[in-house]
């Protein structure tokens, strides 16, 4: 195979048995220096582990690497676990760090880890598991990180060796190999130029999608991935396209026929959100969101793939996956909701969706259209996000209560002496830094009054955290209290889903029943109680409350009731229920690696078979 500079680079560095950190655009052939760790660990007899960002990515890596490695690929994530002893795991970053805490990992016998998108160590919620990730890492592991373009790459890398003393080697690459066009489509006009934006401030007209869409048809800039930052304007979009068809016949044909194998193999025949894709789908039109049955994605990106769909509405995390290029990228608008308030998007993530456009060996260019309302957006903030220079990578440590639960039983009092080696103190100044180690002392602090540490080190309620990720603080209290032994295999299921539920705005109230009020006033005193030390504390982010808005949606489900006849009982999207569904069973095998009753457990395992069947099974549609 011949590689590029860059590739071969890290390649060279990688054969001298050096750890690499490689910073290349999107699109650039990163995934080809991952394919080389992975092929030379195997002909070595060694194991590998890769970890991606979102279980989405993971599944989609397996089916990836499973078609050219076959049986040795496993995965392990919360909700799956196919061949977990593999020469060759993929699973989700949080996994990989929760395993780093465990006293019996099994991580000796893996040589290499990749971290796929390694510049998520910025994101606000998640970034800390990359950072407690790279702290912990052991000491015989080799690590490939493998990043978008970020610029303060070498800072990066100076944190890492001066953690765990040993040289990792950079590479970088800052050319795509096909090159971007970018052009505005700016009050119904579109421009080739930034400075013609300005020439236009005056001029209005209307900014419609089906005209660009329509006129890159005519121009033969197709297929398109058009970015929209919310799900139900995906939909909308698309239905906006009603008078227009993309395909001629043959490939009329081709998709008719592959989305209907397709559907027969993942049991979506008789669905009506398939029903309606299908009108889309045979003029070459589709969408793709979070709030879809996760079979129904996996449907339309096989199609996208096979290249007969040519034009998709769909959100970001879309950019994530591997092997979804197209020749234009289009972006709705420039700003996005983050889920505090609206701002206009980072550069670096602009780059990570548009670094979707122009297929490597199959087009000489691409071309990124940015649909402007000055109303939203002013042309400076345009410029910053097309022209600015890359975001750093900034540190967002911030350890649960698990971690560091985890830590006091192996250090005690002396895990105070991990902040010191961690990104944040490597970024921040003293003040930053005094801020950090208060709000551990006050997360100890709160452990302590909880009855989680005790003079001894960790309670019995301690040790049960610490083995539950994410929601040990009410589910702790639960057990603590002997709570847990008295619910039900139904009850456990609906106080896990509560734990996990986030109502978007303006959703509606849930009507609960007697018993449901029970479970609600319970867990809303124990977390009034968490919530009211951590206030005097000023510990934040604040423990979530628990939301029982899926309440009826699953005991209609654990009573056998089928999926469509579930969804009567709430306004949420069907992969929304889904998706919840399937993070409600991760609760509860995680309490089955707590040390709890042999009744308990005989539970939670009836909770988890009556929640875990059909569309609800993920590892089911990943085995089809």
């Amino acid at each position: 195979m011949i590689y590029d500079p860059f590739q071969k680079k890290a390649i060279d560095y990688i054969k001298e048995g050096h750890s690499c950190l490689v910073s290349a655009p999107t699109g650039a052939g990163k995934t080809v220096i991952a394919e080389y760790v992975i092929n030379d660990s195997l002909a070595r007899g060694t194991k590998v582990i890769y970890t991606a960002p979102i279980k989405a990515l993971s599944n989609q890596k397996y089916r990836d690497f499973q078609g050219i490695f076959k049986d040795k690929i496993g995965i392990l994530t919360g909700d799956v676990s196919i061949n977990p002893h593999a020469q060759v795991l993929i699973m989700t970053t949080e996994i990989f760090r929760n395993k780093l805490l465990e006293k019996h990992s099994g991580l000796e016998k893996y040589s290499w880890i990749i971290f796929d998108e390694i510049h998520y160590l910025d994101d606000y919620q998640r970034g800390t598991v990359w950072e407690e990730s790279l702290i912990f890492l052991p000491q015989h592991m080799k690590m490939l990180a493998l990043s978008a373009t970020i610029p303060n790459i070498d800072e990066l890398s100076q944190w890492i060796h001066s953690v765990h003393k040993k040289p990792i080697k950079v590479v970088r690459e800052e050319k795509r190999p096909v090159p971007l066009h970018f052009f505005y489509q700016y009050h119904g006009m579109i421009l080739d130029n930034f400075k013609k934006l300005r020439s236009f401030a005056r001029h209005k007209s209307p900014n419609r999608p089906v005209t660009l869409i329509n006129r890159l048809y005519r121009e033969n800039k197709l297929p398109c991935i058009y970015f929209v930052f919310g799900r139900r304007r995906c939909e909308y979009l698309a239905e906006e396209l009603v008078g227009s068809d993309f395909l001629n016949e043959k490939e009329r044909r081709d998709i008719i026929a592959l989305y209907e194998k397709l559907c027969h193999r993942f049991d979506l025949i008789g669905e009506k959100s398939a029903s309606i894709m299908r009108s889309l789908i045979e003029r070459g039109i589709a969408y793709h969101h979070a709030g879809m049955l996760p079979t129904l994605k996996e449907v339309i990106e096989q199609l996208f793939t096979s290249r007969l769909v040519k034009v998709i509405f769909t959100t970001e995390t879309f950019a994530l996956g591997v092997n979804m290029p197209a020749r234009t990228v289009v972006f709705d608008e420039l700003r996005k909701y983050s889920g505090r308030f609206f701002g206009t998007l980072k550069t670096r993530d602009f780059y990570q969706m548009a670094g979707r456009a122009g297929r490597r060996g199959i087009d000489t260019e691409g071309f990124v259209y940015s649909r402007i309302n000055p109303h939203y957006t002013t042309l400076e903030e345009v410029w910053r996000v097309i022209y600015g220079r890359p975001e750093k990578v900034i540190s967002r440590f911030n350890a649960s209560y698990a971690t560091i639960l985890n830590l006091y039983q192996k250090f005690g009092e002396g895990l105070y002496d991990i902040y010191p080696l961690s990104f944040h103190y490597f970024q921040k100044n003293t003040r930053k830094r005094d801020k950090a180690i208060k709000l551990l002392q006050a997360k100890v602090k709160l452990l302590k009054e909880l009855k989680h540490i005790g003079p001894d080190g960790l309670t019995d309620k301690g040790i049960f955290a610490s083995r539950v990720y994410g929601y040990e603080m009410p589910i702790a209290e639960l057990y603590d209290e002997g709570l847990l032994e008295d619910l039900t295999a139904v009850q456990l299921g609906v106080v896990s889903l509560a734990m996990v539920f986030e109502p978007r705005k303006g959703a509606r109230k849930p009507i609960l029943s007697k018993n449901t009020k029970h479970l609600w006033r319970i867990t809303d005193n124990m977390l009034y109680r968490i919530n009211k030390i951590e206030k005097r504390l000023e510990i934040a982010p604040f423990s979530k409350r628990c939301f029982y808005h899926l309440t009826s949606c699953l005991e209609a489900w654990m009573n056998k009731e089928p999926f469509d006849r579930i969804l009567r009982h709430t306004d949420a999207d069907e992969g929304e229920v889904i998706r919840c569904f399937r993070m409600t069973i991760q609760v509860l095998r995680e309490v089955l690696n707590a040390p709890v009753s042999s009744g308990l457990k005989e539970k939670v395992h009836k909770s988890i078979s009556l929640i875990n069947r059909g569309i609800i099974d993920a590892e089911k549609q990943l085995r089809e």
